[in-house]
């Protein structure tokens, strides 16, 4: 863990606090990990078509 200040405006953290529905620490957490879940979305997307698989979607459908 690593323990930082920062400035945030009081109305931003009330919107977010109000919308996660948690505490100042949870709700900041929160908004990290969907930071860096959008950036490894975004890291997908950029792979799509470049991906080849060994079975066709058929196959992989006929698998189950």
């Amino acid at each position: 863990m690593q323990k930082i200040t920062v400035e945030v405006p009081p109305d931003l953290l009330k919107r977010a606090r109000q919308a996660s529905g948690k505490g100042i620490t949870q709700t900041v957490r929160a908004g990290l990990e969907l930071i860096a879940a959008a950036d490894a979305f975004d890291r997908l997307l950029r792979m799509r078509g470049k991906v080849h698989l060994a079975q066709t979607w058929e196959e992989l459908k006929d698998d189950r």
